[in-house]
């Protein structure tokens, strides 16, 4: 039986100021990936968003990105490679530290944004912010969406993979995300993410951007939790899963996995 976790980035307000509703997510997705303070999110909602995530059995992840709460982490910023692979390894770190105070876990990390964005794209840049995920737990998964930097990279390290179909937001011919700025590149209308889904999951490939058809393997599904209407469109993409035979599992318990 086909297994595939729902994965969702929370935890992303700041102070007082909430985005998105994270708590509804919570009880439709088998993962989240906690903002850490950089892009968004801080100490507070981290460990709420941990406790919430335990109390539901639900995974959490690291989602790290650039220090950039202005821009949400979706400006590229010019920085020494040694440097971000520093602000990595901090962001792994606080997450674990709340997780643990909390009696929960990290199991996985994902980069967030425009940090995302060039990791995927830059063998250069890809190997040192994976060695730096492998240095500081080498037993974490890094869930990517299609990226042979970050394939490479972490084949090198040692440290596994799981492949994210992001299901709202477009390919390249070359199995990159197109960048935000481009027309349609973030899918908006519920109908159209939710055939992609449903074309995942009966023959597993995705319609790029100039639409080629292109093979997409991938054992999770993203959804943006600051995309408007997340909680309906979540909902839908669970009925959708298991309506074709499909089951929603963390990544740390598929193929078994404890």
């Amino acid at each position: 039986m086909m297994q595939i976790d729902l994965n969702a980035d929370l935890g992303e307000g700041y102070g007082l100021w909430r985005m998105g509703e994270d708590e509804a997510l919570l009880d439709l997705v088998s993962s989240a990936n906690v903002a850490c303070g950089f892009h968004a999110g801080d100490p507070a909602i981290m460990d709420r968003t941990v406790r919430d995530a335990l109390a539901r059995g639900a995974d959490i992840g690291a989602h790290v990105g650039f220090p950039d709460r202005q821009g949400f982490g979706r400006r590229v910023m010019q920085m020494d490679t040694a440097e971000l692979a520093s602000i990595v390894i901090y962001q792994l770190g606080a997450l674990a530290g709340i997780a643990k105070a909390a009696g929960h876990r990290v199991t996985h990390m994902s980069f967030h944004g425009a940090l995302g964005n060039m990791t995927a794209a830059d063998p250069a840049l890809a190997g040192p912010l994976v060695g730096a995920v492998a240095r500081f737990d080498p037993a974490l998964t890094i869930l990517t969406s299609s990226s042979r930097a970050i394939e490479d990279a972490a084949a090198a390290n040692g440290v596994r993979i799981a492949a994210c179909f992001l299901a709202d937001r477009a390919y390249g011919d070359d199995g990159l995300l197109v960048p935000r700025k481009l027309p349609n590149s973030v899918i908006k209308g519920a109908d159209a993410v939710l055939a992609r889904v449903h074309r995942l999951l009966t023959d597993g490939t995705v319609v790029t951007y100039t639409g080629k058809i292109l093979e997409m393997p991938a054992c999770s599904i993203l959804l943006h939790g600051d995309t408007p209407g997340a909680v309906a469109l979540a909902r839908t993409v669970r009925t959708v899963v298991q309506d074709s035979g499909g089951t929603i599992v963390p990544l740390s318990r598929q193929g078994g996995a404890a």
